[in-house]
């Protein structure tokens, strides 16, 4: 009798990773459309000043463009890592600039990236589920 190795991998595992970095990929297109777009009043209401938020917004797009085409692509487990290390890298360095005011941000602006920074820190943990689970 031979002893055949079943792959771990599902259809609903895969579907789920799917669902997972597509969220990402919506979320982070979305804000930074936000940024790009109302750089100004975005500024006015967190502090800082709009050629930050206009940057992140180009950073944010680029960053959902890619995200975007992995969540359609065939899923190759190291890229997906090297996304959830990139989420991890963005919540550190978000504490970072909640926690010193960073760019000049006022009390609202801190508890708004310590806000997405649980965000990102939630699509995170999903997405390194949906891996571990193929």
């Amino acid at each position: 009798m031979t002893n055949t190795i079943t792959p771990r991998t599902t259809a609903a595992s895969t579907t789920t990773g799917r669902f997972w970095f597509a969220a990402d990929a919506v979320i982070s297109g979305v804000n930074g459309l936000a940024y790009l777009a109302a750089a100004g009043p975005i500024a006015d209401l967190l502090g800082g000043q709009a050629a930050t938020y206009r940057w992140l917004g180009v950073f944010m797009l680029g960053y959902a463009a890619v995200v975007g085409l992995y969540a359609r692509s065939s899923l190759s487990k190291r890229t997906g890592w090297a996304v959830v290390v990139g989420n991890v890298v963005w919540v550190l360095a978000s504490l970072e600039v909640a926690l010193t005011g960073m760019f000049d941000i006022d009390g609202f602006g801190r508890a708004w990236v310590v806000a997405q920074a649980l965000v990102v820190a939630d699509l995170a943990l999903m997405q390194a589920r949906s891996l571990r689970a193929r």
